[in-house]
């Protein structure tokens, strides 16, 4: 040996991801205190040895695609390591995935947030978890359907393998929108259904990007003779024989490994729609809700992640004749990372409060969940990647290797941007929300004007009412107008809630516009050390 190692930090291991001051206060503020020991079981789950294994092993042995057997008959198998069935397990058990549909507690879908952030081990087999727990609202606009599939949708047993639905303990649901030529133009699809009688229809054509195409059940959309309309299909039809749904490849994605995306192809492959003919759009209008709540989680999840990876490493990690945290410029990108990550998680909290509220039938909390998850969507899901970019740099080379886990963390966030339609497909959607739907824009402004009397805010809020006044260009300010929306959502919520050191560095930066392009920007004057105390895990010791 020609060295002894030294000032490297200890393995962040052992601790537990739900000691997240801004997750516990929003659980308990948002109806869902009766959850927190699951969420704080859950967090010490996802801190574990065991699991972190279980993530590193599903993204070095990435699933793979059987179309045939070894006698030519076409299978359409994908096989994964036991280690995905781990993750799906756990997260199943814990009612990541549609459980909260079955739970009548109210804060039940509060909860759910709060345990799916935490679980914040692998990003790719949370994908078919986020799936079913989105597909079930839609199923429910056809009554047979969802009385036949729900109670296994919810249960929470996972139980893989392409088998008749029926005779499962319980399902995984899937969606199949987007085509090659429409991408998020889902008008534009091709695929076509024709009714073959007993309410089936047979459905042709090809879809450019379905992810997790073991789950058993898929929502899709198809041009039917009454227009784009939306169905339910099985990949095992009832009786067992498999339905006409082939496998032609799987996508070699940017972000994580350990979830199969593919191209499949219907080739009359049966299903049963959903909703009425021709309003396909329409019948999944409250999926797509959940799907943006949960690219806000993801996000969220993200830049926690690789801000407790980035504050722990400045913490025991010395240069210069010093820790890396108490050098001033560090302690300024460390507080100002922590500053976004707890706006985002406030942020979700509230949207995942509204959402079981919508549900339950609240129209207020319906309007402001309408809006207020498209501009979040939109802005929270931009900020991710770049938070991610700036935890990696604190760590220089230990953070751009493989190992440190922050690289998976890099690349899989701009995926949350993408998914449910881009960035500008998000903002062009307030916009629209806001011309077609105006109670959600008052509902938005209910909101925010709660937190009134802080004069930065108050000034900030001021800026978006006047840029609201002017429509000639607004779809060329369509970004601009939201991300301000965002900031002025944000900042009354901390206002509200968050320690007064965060909300003052936020209203100072973000608001109040003395902030520059970095993060590291923050202006002189702020109390620095409450916001990264908030940001701190403690790992046990040897």
């Amino acid at each position: 040996m020609t060295h002894e190692v030294l000032n490297q930090v200890p393995p962040l291991v052992g601790h537990s991801t739900a000691d997240d001051p801004a997750l516990i206060e929003g659980l308990r503020r948002e109806g869902a205190a009766w959850a927190e020991d699951e969420v704080r079981e859950v967090g010490r789950l996802a801190g574990s040895a065991q699991a972190q294994e279980w993530a590193d092993l599903v993204e070095h042995h990435p699933p793979v695609l059987r179309t045939h057997d070894r006698y030519g008959h076409r299978i359409d198998e994908v096989d994964y390591i036991p280690a995905y069935h781990q993750l799906m397990q756990t997260a199943v058990s814990h009612g990541l995935h549609a459980a909260p549909w079955a739970d009548e507690r109210p804060g039940a879908h509060v909860a759910r947030a709060a345990k799916f952030m935490a679980w914040s081990v692998d990003a790719g087999h949370g994908c078919p978890i986020s799936m079913t727990y989105a597909v079930v609202p839609a199923l429910r606009q056809n009554p047979s359907l969802a009385a036949q599939f729900e109670p296994l949708l919810v249960n929470r047993e996972y139980d893989f393998g392409l088998r008749d639905p029926a005779a499962k303990r319980g399902l995984i649901a899937g969606m199949s929108m987007t085509e090659k030529q429409g991408g998020s133009d889902v008008r534009a699809n091709t695929t076509t259904a024709t009714q073959v009688g007993d309410g089936a229809y047979a459905l042709t054509g090809h879809k450019w990007f379905t992810s997790a195409p073991m789950s058993d059940l898929f929502l899709t959309l198809a041009q039917a003779p009454g227009g784009l309309s939306c169905f339910l299909v099985p990949r095992v039809l009832p009786g067992g024989d498999r339905n006409a749904m082939s496998l032609m490849r799987l996508k070699d994605k940017l972000g994580n490994h350990s979830n199969a995306s593919s191209e499949i192809e219907y080739d009359g492959a049966t299903g049963w729609l959903v909703g009425e003919e021709g309003r396909g759009v329409r019948t999944i209008v409250e999926m797509v809700n959940m799907t943006r709540l949960d690219c806000v989680i993801g996000s969220s999840m993200g830049m926690r992640s690789a801000l407790v990876q980035a504050t722990h490493h400045a913490r025991h990690r010395r240069a210069f004749g010093t820790a890396l945290v108490d050098q001033p410029l560090m302690r300024n990108v460390l507080a100002d990372m922590a500053v976004e990550s707890e706006a985002a998680t406030t942020t979700m909290m509230r949207l995942a409060g509204a959402n079981d509220l919508a549900v339950q039938g609240d129209s207020q909390e319906g309007a402001f969940r309408r809006i207020a998850l498209a501009v979040s969507k939109y802005y929270i899901c931009k900020r991710g990647p770049v938070l991610a970019g700036e935890a990696l740099e604190c760590l220089g080379g230990n953070g751009y290797i493989e190992d440190s886990g922050l690289p998976r963390i890099y690349r899989e966030l701009p995926l949350l941007s993408i998914w449910e339609g881009s960035g500008s497909v998000a903002a062009l959607d307030a916009l629209r929300a806001i011309a077609k739907e105006p109670q959600t824009l008052d509902a938005f402004f209910d909101e925010v004007e709660q937190a009134s009397g802080e004069t930065r805010l108050d000034d900030a809020v001021a800026r978006l009412k006047k840029e609201l006044t002017a429509f000639d260009d607004i779809e060329l300010r369509a970004r601009r107008v939201v991300e301000l929306m965002a900031l002025v959502l944000q900042g009354s919520l901390l206002v509200r809630h968050a320690p007064s050191a965060v909300a003052d560095a936020f209203c100072a930066s973000r608001l109040s516009r003395d902030w520059g392009g970095a993060f590291g920007t923050l202006p002189a004057g702020l109390d620095l050390g409450p916001i990264i105390d908030r940001a701190v895990v403690e790992v046990p010791t040897a």
